[in-house]
């Protein structure tokens, strides 16, 4: 459950990049009562929508980074793809300071690669959403480098909040896992959703009907596992009865090579790719 924790800034922020996250975080934002007056979004060409809730709110653009770091900014948040890094990052080395925390959402760029880009003495937590955030729905999970301190960390967590559930990681490298289960994760969902219609399909239901019946019924479990307090097992089997019709296709799910093994196969190949695009 998202928490209403009360976003405190001591200085501006500054999002860089205002793509689908970036944006999705921009609009968290604003929800939650943080001041217009206190964004400043640097991003060469939002899109139409972006642009205009920018321009409707006098949220500052594209601000010189000698200008933002004359505000002495609380907190940049990095929401640039990770192959424009090295690119965007040296410039914005001006802004480093003991007083400004780094957010960083860049899949498979690793502290030390933005120490790298951005000097030794940055304060930065990586952080890994996934997609749901565009919907208030996200899970993002964070790790924070030696520097942070715990009055940046609460920051963090609360400017992440806006857009989802927070977690964290004590170590970097289980970012990966991180990135395998819930930043690629909505794709499996999805692809839940498309298997189930076909299945559908094939016991002769059309084609919309189908998709509508998985739709439904993926989006309305997802929602019992977001409202109530039983794990996923005990849901599991409340709706099992012993030699019902649940129980029969539960017997193919759960059998020999069936989803627990596949899925951790999936998982592992999801986790050592992160590994691979992060060296």
């Amino acid at each position: 459950m998202v928490s209403d924790m009360v976003i405190n800034l001591q200085g501006p922020l500054v999002l860089v990049g205002a793509g689908k996250m970036g944006s999705a975080m921009l609009a968290g934002w604003l929800d939650k009562g943080l001041a217009p007056k206190d964004i400043f979004v640097r991003d060469p060409s939002p899109a139409p929508d972006v642009a205009k809730l920018i321009a409707d709110k006098g949220i500052g653009l594209n601000a010189s980074v000698s200008a933002l770091a004359a505000r002495r900014p609380a907190v940049v948040v990095l929401a640039v793809k990770p192959q424009l890094m090295g690119a965007v990052l040296p410039e914005l080395a001006e802004l480093v300071s003991p007083d400004t925390l780094f957010i960083s959402i860049a899949a498979g760029t690793s502290l030390f690669g933005l120490k790298e880009l951005l000097g030794e003495d940055v304060r930065v937590v990586r952080a890994m959403p996934n997609t749901p955030a565009s919907v208030g729905r996200g899970m993002t999970v964070c790790f924070a480098n030696p520097l942070v301190s715990a009055s940046q960390r609460n920051l963090a967590d609360a400017l992440l909040q806006a857009v989802g559930d927070v977690g964290w990681v004590d170590s970097e490298p289980l970012i990966d896992a991180v990135t395998a289960i819930s930043g690629s994760g909505p794709a499996y969902v999805f692809y839940l959703a498309e298997c189930m219609a076909a299945a559908g399909e094939a016991l002769g239901l059309t084609h919309e009907l189908s998709m509508q019946l998985a739709r439904a019924t993926v989006s309305g479990a997802g929602e019992m596992l977001h409202q109530l307090p039983d794990d996923a097992a005990t849901l599991r089997k409340n709706v099992t009865s012993p030699g019902g019709t649940t129980a029969a296709a539960l017997d193919v799910l759960m059998g020999e090579g069936g989803l627990s093994p596949l899925m951790r196969r999936a998982a592992a190949a999801a986790r050592d790719r992160a590994r691979e695009l992060g060296k």
